[in-house]
């Protein structure tokens, strides 16, 4: 081949990262590098509540450092107990449903440590679907999978319970 000498541009740090979660795996690094323009930088101090149970949900959270603590809440003994439901690490994404629907969020999100955090948007993720279709029709077939799987396995998780 002629031109096989001509190097291909390195993919920054941030994409490489981007490109390993999930919802963005079967975009190509150009689609990925539009997708990356669409995202808001946010830096979370441990502790501090990115969204809370209950709030409308406006916003899917890609952790690109540090750690989140999904909690809820629930009545105690006359008071409130707080339960760490799930924790997720870098790569992870989380507030997914908020791309499809304004419905409350069912749960609260906090830093569990300093996190860097991208932020995509429904605001923007609507704006793709009608200037990109091709790449809103892959992040919504990666987030209808993930939602699918998510049912199965709660379903499959409360037909272990019943059986105990």
């Amino acid at each position: 081949m002629a031109l096989g000498w001509i190097k291909q541009p390195q993919q920054s740090d941030r994409l490489r990262r981007l490109s390993g979660v999930a919802l963005f795996s079967t975009l190509s690094p150009r689609e990925l590098k539009i997708i990356d323009g669409m995202l808001h930088d946010r830096h979370y101090l441990a502790n501090e509540v990115i969204f809370d149970e209950g709030e409308e949900g406006q916003a899917l959270y890609i952790l690109l450092s540090g750690t989140i603590h999904i909690c809820r809440t629930r009545e105690q003994d006359n008071a409130i107990a707080t339960d760490v439901i799930a924790e997720l690490a870098t790569g992870n994404f989380f507030g997914d449903v908020a791309l499809l629907d304004n419905s409350p969020r069912s749960a609260q999100a906090r830093a569990a440590e300093n996190c860097d955090v991208a932020v995509f948007f429904r605001a923007d993720f609507s704006s793709l679907l009608e200037t990109n279709a091709v790449i809103g029709y892959k992040i919504s077939l990666e987030l209808a999978r993930l939602i699918s799987r998510r049912l199965r396995d709660s379903m499959a998780d409360s037909t272990r319970i019943e059986a105990l």
